[in-house]
């Protein structure tokens, strides 16, 4: 499927300290509902632990970081965090880490885990709040998605892709026919 996001998962280990994943294998699950298949990960037993999470839109600027915690696990890496120089806040409806440095954030809490077994499992999450930096957000208030710069993951060249320019409207240019 084309184009995957990456998003970075937001969570809390056992001690308290922030975690955060890359994951690109996501999807809109329904209008207040997302996706997201989790392998064996330090986030997966930290969802095991507590149901609640984050997921921020990674972006052009936020892209060397996002592909280090998707490379480093925070099994075998403590200092992970640390190292990506991003500063964490708690959610504001969430048991969960907030990165400053992104854009948008959705504070999701699990309703249902799909398939479980020792290597994952699929979750399905409710969006309980949107944060947006506020020089993200539109004339009309709403998110300002084409500023934010986001990137989407390429799996056939294993490279990440800048999103483009605005093309024409939804709902709206097919019309014309």
């Amino acid at each position: 499927m084309l184009p995957q996001p990456v998003l970075i998962i937001g969570t809390y280990n056992a001690d308290g300290t922030p975690n955060a994943m890359n994951a690109a294998w996501a999807g809109q699950w329904d209008s207040k509902e997302i996706m997201i298949s989790m392998g064996s990960h330090a986030t997966t037993d930290n969802l095991n632990r507590c149901p609640d999470f984050t997921v921020a839109f990674a972006t052009a600027d936020t892209m060397v970081a996002a592909d280090y915690v998707g490379l480093v696990s925070g099994r075998t890496h403590p200092d992970k965090m640390a190292r990506t120089g991003w500063v964490a806040t708690r959610g504001r409806s969430v048991d969960a880490p907030v990165y400053s440095c992104f854009p948008m954030t959705l504070e999701c809490r699990i309703k249902e885990k799909l398939y479980e077994s020792e290597t994952g499992f699929y979750i399905i999450a409710e969006i309980l709040d949107i944060l947006c930096d506020e020089k993200y957000l539109a004339a009309d208030g709403e998110p300002d998605v084409e500023r934010m710069r986001l990137i989407t993951y390429d799996p056939v060249h294993h490279g990440y892709i800048a999103l483009g320019d605005r093309v024409g409207r939804a709902f709206h240019d097919g019309r014309s026919l």
